[in-house]
């Protein structure tokens, strides 16, 4: 499937002379100097997101686009956690860097800001010990990676189940729990500076990895990990990108 065919979904959703998220038009990952073609790790972001209801969207860089996920209750560090992960339409790659006011009435109307983002590894592997392509990990419902963020680190997976309301519809979406996985090890498990310390402590008065559940911060508290703002501020700055309607009347 081209990377047209992957976001049309998104595209179809959105009025993009109302709204400033990026339209997906250049779909292929540059790096910023020359516009060549990236090689290293793929990315992620996590994106808290203002909504009729509060939610984190996390996303993950497969095939050329971000596929997401609304996860409610947000990623957490804890293993014990299983955190509800509602899969959403593809997202283009420019979206890992947006931050702003989705104006009312729209798609997704609400503020959004970066809560952490960095870099992942794939880990999956079949059952000889092979490594298995990350989209086909997905594909096939389970897929282990590691997540190197300001504020998230260390193993992670996503696994695919069919509850009974998936299995009373063929049209429903399937449902996914992303997990933390291992028992703990140090820095590298969402202890030190992986989730509560370094970047994450001062930018989100001390809940990065202190919150309410497992290193998940307060959501109205949290900064962003672009501009240090929070979800307020971001949606009070007047450089917000937003959209006006023409004549300057009010939305």
């Amino acid at each position: 499937m081209s990377d047209e065919d992957k976001l049309r979904t998104y595209r179809g959703k959105r009025h993009f002379d109302r709204t400033r998220e990026p339209s997906g038009e250049r779909t292929v990952r540059q790096d910023g100097a020359g516009g060549q073609d990236r090689d290293d790790d793929p990315v992620f972001v996590v994106q808290i997101h203002d909504a009729s209801t509060m939610h984190f969207d996390f996303r993950l860089e497969v095939d050329g686009v971000l596929k997401s996920w609304s996860v409610p209750k947000g990623p957490s560090t804890d293993p014990h956690d299983k955190r509800l992960a509602l899969p959403t339409e593809d997202h283009p790659m420019a979206y890992r860097d947006f931050e702003g006011v989705i104006p009312e009435g729209e798609y997704g109307g609400g503020t959004v800001i970066v809560w952490d983002q960095g870099t992942y590894r794939p880990m999956s592997h079949d059952k000889k010990k092979r490594p298995v392509p990350f989209a086909e990990a997905l594909e096939n419902g389970h897929a282990t990676f590691e997540l190197h963020g300001e504020k998230l680190r260390g193993q992670y997976a996503l696994t695919r189940f069919h509850g009974r309301e998936e299995r009373s519809g063929a049209s429903a979406k399937p449902t996914w729990l992303l997990v933390r996985k291992g028992a703990g090890e140090g820095k590298g498990a969402g202890e030190g500076k992986g989730a509560g310390e370094g970047k994450g402590s001062g930018k989100d008065g001390g809940k990065s990895g202190g919150g309410k559940s497992g290193g998940t911060p307060d959501p109205r508290r949290a900064r962003s990990a672009r501009s240090g703002r929070t979800l307020r501020q971001v949606a009070e700055a007047p450089d917000a990108p937003r959209w006006e309607p023409h004549g300057g009347d009010k939305e």
